[in-house]
């Protein structure tokens, strides 16, 4: 290997080569020491640093926000139950869109998971439910059995107990107007609320001042086996009803088709969904069925004569007394109730059929009951109704 030349101050007879062993082991006792020196060089800052930042957030100058923890809730939003039977009522879905949305129905008939039908009660009220108290005691013990629905005043809250299955139950709902189509909008907003749980295979329409004249076994087994809808619906020649038809319906609803019954109905799944669906007979209702025309009493039986007629018993399971006339059902308070009042109602004398079979049992719902006849229904229920 040639030597380097000598240069100033380089002692005499030393000679200095490039890849010399002491020169290769100096150099790297210098980047040792040099990496030492920064190493602890940044601890000390660092841990100096830390001190400070800690020292400056304990004097309140600064809050940094604590770690979140992301819960995964896809099981939440997208299973199957929360699907099939929503825990809450409350939405904030225009009619259009919970028409739409309730109108969905599966096509395969086979259900996924186990399905207990249940019976909707759809009560449309003007305030609160007088009558709660008995409801509560007929439906007591079969919850798995039925599902109730609210249709009240704008933000109005039942005046009930956190265990009455009216808890909580108000669907959202807008003003209603007697004689009007609102009547009509109120009754299809409730069916829409009730299709949104699949377990909902029956509805029956209900008011304030109805009670239940049989236990809540044999109403829940008359309407489950029962082949056919209850939805009163007849021709009236009269001013009050044919009278009733505006002749710019035509020829969308013809004379001939034109039909009246009482709005109580109780309907099976696939016609409510049918109902809660058509737009282009609603629509002429809406239009043309004003006020002395009574949608309510018009636009539910018209529509089942039109296209499920075979599907429908063309008879009311909700008795009232017309006895005294007028355009308005009697009135019935403390003064009226009695057992053999009730045994009136359930024993009749009317025949009727259910699945083609002639029966008695012709009536499951009364009205229209007072608040005054709470205490007198309460005390003779569990003789004269069974519950």
């Amino acid at each position: 290997m040639k030597p380097l030349p000598r240069g100033r101050g380089e002692k005499d007879g030393v000679e200095i080569f490039v890849n010399s062993p002491r020169n290769d082991v100096s150099v790297r006792l210098i980047k040792a020491l040099s990496f030492l020196v920064v190493f602890t060089a940044g601890a000390i800052l660092g841990f100096s640093a830390a001190t400070n930042i800690h020292q400056f957030m304990s004097r309140g100058k600064i809050s940094l926000p604590s770690p979140v923890c992301i819960k995964d809730n896809i099981e939440d939003a997208e299973s199957l139950n929360n699907y099939i039977m929503p825990k809450k009522l409350k939405h904030n879905m225009s009619d259009d869109e919970l028409f739409w949305r309730a109108s969905m129905a599966p096509r395969k008939s086979k259900y996924p998971y186990k399905r207990m039908p249940k019976v909707a009660f759809l009560f449309l009220t003007r305030r609160n439910l007088p009558l709660a108290p008995l409801w509560e005691r007929f439906f007591r013990g079969h919850e798995d059995r039925f599902s109730v629905y609210v249709h009240s005043l704008p933000g109005h809250r039942l005046n009930v107990t956190r265990s009455s299955p009216f808890f909580r139950r108000e669907i959202p709902s807008q003003t209603v107007a007697w004689g009007s189509v609102s009547l009509l909008d109120a009754e299809r907003r409730l069916l829409a609320n009730a299709l949104l749980d699949f377990s909902n295979e029956r509805f029956v329409l209900l008011s304030e001042s109805c009670i239940p004249v049989f236990n809540f076994p044999t109403v829940y087994q008359y309407l489950t086996t029962s082949m056919n809808s209850f939805v009163e619906s007849y021709d009236d020649p009269s001013q009050r009803g044919r009278g009733r038809y505006h002749r710019r319906m035509f020829p969308t609803i013809k004379l001939f088709q034109w039909r009246k019954g009482s709005e109580w109905f109780e309907l099976n799944r696939k016609l409510a969904v049918d109902i809660i669906a058509d737009v282009k007979y609603y629509s002429v209702f809406a239009k043309h069925c004003r006020p002395s025309c009574y949608p309510d009493e018009h636009y539910i039986p018209t529509y089942l004569n039109m296209f499920h007629g075979d599907m429908n018993s063309n008879r009311t399971i909700t008795w009232v007394d017309w006895s005294r006339g007028g355009p308005h059902p009697a009135q019935l308070g403390r003064e009226n109730i009695t057992e053999s009042f009730i045994q009136s109602i359930i024993n009749n004398g009317t025949i009727c059929t259910h699945n083609s079979v002639p029966t008695s049992v012709c009536f499951l719902f009364a009205r229209k009951f007072s608040p005054s006849s709470l205490g007198p229904l309460l005390r003779i229920s569990p003789r004269a109704m069974k519950f």
